[in-house]
């Protein structure tokens, strides 16, 4: 492969010909760019700057492709719409006018602009890992430095080396991964995704022996002392070796793309238990305190303090995803671990991405598309606050009041029937009506273009006070963030990495790095939110795993996860989850009990998930994206991937 002229250059491929207009490396002498740690860490913070803001890099984005949301007509454009009919080419545009994924691909690439939709996954890719290549090969240039400094350098260098490469990755498969700097005149084959993951999850290894725990406490973040919250640490590196090595683990790495499901708990064990080392390695150190991330609070003092996202600190759960009257401060709490830059426009979600989750009626949410929540992944994923699914005929679950003693995530995160939508006084406008919500069978928020085809809309990343009444829309009020990795997700993917290597078969497992088993990471994340500890008929066998992917699926509901972990699961062909259903139910209260009364409470007839809205017909080849055709036609050894 080309990689100064491949994969900086061609494997980009086709998108990164500007690039190639001059010399990559002619704006700096190599003597300035890395003579001292001040332009070394300046050259280091340009790859910083080419990290996408996945909700923000376009008027409305999209980066939900799982089972977890469906998007109405108005969305089209949008991925979700061909991944549902199986157009996988659709990421980078080919049969369709949906402009690619937006926060993975697009062909307005400008590495050093500070406007947000400037910056995309792949063609970035190319451009960052030859700087990262280019860096580690000049670090004997760094004289001017303390070692604390070099190392501080060295270990962004190969922590970018690698997070590049897994975020293209985890959607194509493995990819040839470049790790020296290149003439033009090689080429790569293609390896393994196992081969691939591998490789990053040792350089993600390898950065952590040198990346300081926190950078406030170090002499290489003194300078900056209290703006380094977005510079990469040792447990975010450690975080990440984790993640590879469990990905390449996964059923799918192990069995190779196939239908059928019946090696969804076939893990490669071996790397299993090294996925739960290196993950143990960066819990035991935010356990510590060591470093900057702690568990965002999550007190709200009742359902409707819930719903209405009422915050309590300057570390709350909703400070994750958003803040509010903050001066643009960006959102990540102290629970982020993996984010990029703001950019100058982080409130601009007011005007595209916070218009997009409430009913477009009257325009009280004003954008036309609508990503909702399907009904069928909100009864999977948010079960009982006693912390049995809705399925398990103890959990005291009961269709005819389906939205009572649900877990808190619940009300936290989803509009049900009854909540109140708008706050303020809405009375005599066109808009009252729409005070409340009326999701019910034939309610009037169930319009099925303008309004939730599925029975629910989601709240978690813009709350429901994004409206034209509420005013927390178009008003530059509203920062809007979702991470690329934050604390809750380290422990749930150790809880996997520890019911894999023991096989699937128990709860029990520990790493000899951390103090945690497998089940108590599980009940951190529940003890949180005031869910109860797993039951004791969920400890052993596939039961406990089945606990853990559901337990993931609500507390990382549409943060972009579900499509990639029911690919890794070999889930993402099989029924249920290739189905998106809307809930029916007719309310048996009067519409004044709902203005009283707590909905949660409120009594249905005849709930059902019944309707089917579609069901994806996937086969083996959809395991993985396809590769631009200009890519595979670079040369023999660089094959398209199987069916495409």
């Amino acid at each position: 492969m080309s990689v100064a002229l491949s994969l900086s250059v061609t494997v980009g491929f086709s998108s990164c010909t500007d690039y190639l207009d001059k010399e990559p490396d002619s704006d700096v002498s190599t003597e300035a760019a890395f003579q001292n740690f001040k332009n070394f860490q300046g050259f280091v913070e340009e790859i910083y700057n080419c990290i996408p803001h996945k909700i923000g890099n376009y008027w409305e984005t999209s980066f939900n492709w799982g089972d977890d949301e469906y998007t109405n007509a108005a969305g089209a454009h949008l991925l979700t719409r061909p991944f549902d009919n199986g157009n996988f080419r659709a990421w980078f545009g080919e049969g369709g006018a949906w402009g690619g994924s937006y926060f993975f691909h697009g062909n307005d690439e400008d590495y050093r602009s500070q406007d947000r939709m400037k910056h995309h996954i792949y063609p970035s890719a190319f451009y960052c890992i030859r700087k990262a290549n280019l860096g580690l090969a000049n670090m004997n240039l760094l004289t001017d430095a303390t070692q604390e400094q070099k190392d501080a350098i060295k270990g962004q260098l190969l922590f970018f080396r690698a997070w590049w490469h897994e975020e293209m990755m985890v959607y194509l498969g493995g990819i040839p991964y470049i790790d020296t700097l290149l003439n033009g005149s090689e080429r790569i084959p293609r390896p393994s995704f196992e081969e691939c993951a591998l490789k990053a999850a040792k350089d993600f290894g390898e950065a952590a022996k040198y990346l300081p725990d926190n950078w406030d406490n170090s002499s290489a973040g003194s300078v900056t002392f209290g703006k380094n919250n977005i510079r990469i640490t040792k447990a975010t590196a450690l975080a990440y070796q984790g993640k590879m090595l469990l990905y390449a683990a996964s059923p799918l790495s192990k069995n190779g793309a196939q239908i059928g499901g019946s090696q969804t708990y076939n893990y490669n064990t071996e790397l299993a238990a090294q996925a739960a080392e290196a993950l143990g390695e960066s819990i035991a150190l935010i356990e510590s305190g060591q470093t900057p991330y702690q568990w965002a609070e999550y007190k709200y003092a009742s359902i409707k303090d819930l719903t209405d996202h009422v915050q309590t600190s300057d570390n709350n759960y909703d400070d994750i995803f958003y803040t509010i009257d903050a001066n643009c401060k960006q959102p990540g709490a102290k629970e982020a671990m993996m984010r990029g830059t703001p950019f100058s426009q982080v409130n601009a979600a007011d005007w595209g991405f916070a218009c997009t989750w409430g009913p477009q009626l009257n325009n009280l949410c004003m954008a036309g598309t609508i990503n909702m929540p399907t009904a069928n992944y909100v009864d999977y994923a948010y079960g009982m606050k006693n912390g049995l699914p809705l399925s398990d005929p103890a959990s005291g679950w009961d269709p005819t009041h389906p939205f009572k003693d649900r877990d808190p995530r619940f009300y936290h995160d989803i509009i049900f029937d009854g909540v109140k939508y708008i706050l303020k006084d809405a009375s005599g406008t066109e808009l009252e009506p729409l005070t409340y919500a009326t999701l019910y069978t034939g309610g009037l928020m169930r319009h099925e273009t303008q309004a939730s085809r599925t029975g629910y809309f989601e709240q978690k990343l813009v709350p429901h006070q994004a409206n034209s009444v509420d005013k927390w829309l178009r008003s530059s009020r509203l920062a809007c963030y979702v991470p690329y990795m934050r604390v809750a997700d380290v422990y749930l993917m150790y809880a996997e990495a520890g019911s894999a290597a023991s096989g699937c078969s128990n709860s029990s497992y520990k790493a000899t790095s951390c103090s945690l088993t497998a089940l108590d990471a599980i009940n951190k994340i529940r003890q949180r939110v005031g869910v109860d500890a797993v039951s004791g008929k969920y400890l052993s066998g596939t039961d406990f795993m089945d606990c853990v992917r559901r337990e993931r699926a609500c507390e990382l509901a549409f943060e972009g996860f579900r499509f990639n972990d029911l690919q890794r699961w070999l889930l993402l062909t099989e029924a249920p989850y290739n189905e998106k259903r809307a809930a029916s139910f007719t309310r048996v209260e009067n519409d004044e009990w709902y203005t009283t009364n707590d909905p949660s409470e409120a009594e249905v007839k005849d709930y059902n998930l019944d309707d089917l809205i579609l069901k994806r017909n996937y086969t083996a080849k959809h395991y993985w994206w396809p590769f631009m055709d200009n890519d595979v036609y670079l040369y023999s050894d660089f094959a398209q991937n199987p069916g495409w």
